[in-house]
């Protein structure tokens, strides 16, 4: 009875460790590919899978991130640095307000640096989670200075970007949330809060404080937390995108109160 047993235990911890093995290579991959369209994976797909065909051999893990490396021209040294800072900026401050895990990083995109991070949803919607929301949003800006000395405009210029995103939820703290130092009962939406900075410039100057306020905690994070995030944006430069246990790994070392 006692054969079987531990015949069927160590096909079970085979299987296990093949399921964990994909899942991590799946990890990879989805880290590795961010930036790109549907499109674009499924052009690389389809190559790798003629590459392995014509070398009568499986497709491998190899093929695909051969395949989406080759789609994206390189990234000049300095400029992955700065993708570098700005992305282990965001992780660092992410990580140190218990805002969730962060799921990857990306830099070698060409076209500035990707991070996919999650939300723990028991602290959400309070006052303190908008303001640590703020903070993390205005965090590459802040690793960016804190590193170079200057800002880029990577973290603005775009309807999507992290300013714009920062704008757009300190504007609502005021004036839809609940949360605004003058009149925090009336609900007063707007499609279009530059507009609304042209008509109310004490609103404009409310706005743009609570962003002062966030990207100077996000400094004060950054330079307590000043040698994980050295070891994280280093680490980063060097792979280029890594994976959630990739980042944990570092984040964890370094934990301390944010």
């Amino acid at each position: 009875m006692t054969e079987p047993q531990n015949t069927n235990a160590s096909e079970m911890s085979a299987a296990a460790q093949e399921c964990n093995s994909s899942d991590a290579i799946l990890r990879r991959l989805a880290t590795r590919a961010m930036g790109l369209t549907g499109a674009d994976i499924e052009r690389i797909v389809r190559e790798a899978r003629l590459k392995a065909r014509r070398g009568k051999r499986a497709i491998r893990y190899e093929d695909i991130e051969v395949g989406i490396r080759g789609n994206r021209p390189p990234v000049p040294y300095n400029l992955r640095w700065r993708f570098a800072f700005h992305e282990a900026g965001h992780a660092v401050v992410h990580h140190a307000l218990d805002l969730g895990p962060v799921r990857g990083l990306n830099i070698d995109t060409g076209e500035g640096g990707y991070n996919l991070v999650g939300f723990h949803v028991w602290a959400t919607y309070t006052r303190d989670w908008y303001e640590n929301m703020l903070t993390m949003l205005m965090a590459g800006r802040a690793a960016e200075q804190m590193m170079l000395k200057r800002v880029s405009s990577g973290s603005a210029g775009a309807d999507d970007s992290d300013l714009a995103r920062a704008t757009r939820l300190a504007f609502d703290m005021e004036r839809t949330l609940g949360f605004g130092a003058e009149h925090p009962l009336l609900y007063r939406p707007h499609r279009d809060p530059g507009a609304v900075f042209d008509r109310d410039p004490e609103l404009a100057v409310r706005v743009h404080a609570r962003l002062e306020v966030a990207i100077d905690r996000a400094g004060t994070i950054l330079r307590r937390r000043r040698s994980t995030f050295n070891a994280l944006a280093k680490a980063l430069f060097e792979a280029q995108a890594m994976d959630q246990t990739a980042v944990s790994h570092i984040l964890a070392d370094g934990d301390l109160p944010p």
